[in-house]
């Protein structure tokens, strides 16, 4: 170890002042040989790229709630046809019980009485003495589910 000459001399730190401190993480650089950069960042540049990110996600979340609701809403849709076509059944002439599970065929009479039929339009011949309505299934919940339409029947010109 290297003696100092004199002593009684003050230190003097051969840095310039404005180059220490007391507190180094307070410098705008790094103050280490490995330390980070330290760069300064324009505020309205973070608050930009904060908002674009914050919308990105919101219209993501946005987006998957309005596919849950389609769902959901394709799923009333077909409950509601459902509970329309149990009720339009349960008013109709039916001349047998129906067995959960079995395939039945609902017509409609010119006085606009409905009609569940074992026999399928196709049975009929040329000559269906009803217009065929739709061709149905018994539920174990009592709801009848809809297996084929009459999509002529439905068309925007009638």
């Amino acid at each position: 170890m290297k003696q100092d000459p004199n002593p009684s001399a003050p230190f003097v730190n051969p840095i310039d002042a404005d180059k220490i401190t007391e507190n180094p993480g307070t410098l705008p650089y790094a103050h280490t040989k490995g330390g980070a950069i330290i760069r300064p960042t324009e505020k309205g540049t973070v608050q930009a790229k904060s908002i674009a990110a914050m919308e990105q996600q919101t219209d993501r979340q946005l987006r998957q709630l309005y596919d849950q609701m389609k769902v959901l809403a394709e799923q009333a849709e077909a409950l509601q046809r459902r509970a329309e076509i149990s009720r339009q059944i349960y008013e109709a002439d039916m001349n047998f019980d129906p067995v959960i599970g079995h395939t039945y065929f609902l017509y409609l009479r010119k006085n606009g009485q409905f009609v569940l039929s074992m026999v399928s339009p196709e049975e009929w011949g040329k000559k269906i003495p009803f217009e065929y309505i739709s061709e149905v299934s018994l539920l174990a919940d009592h709801t009848w589910e809809v297996l084929r339409e009459n999509l002529e029947r439905f068309t925007p010109e009638n």
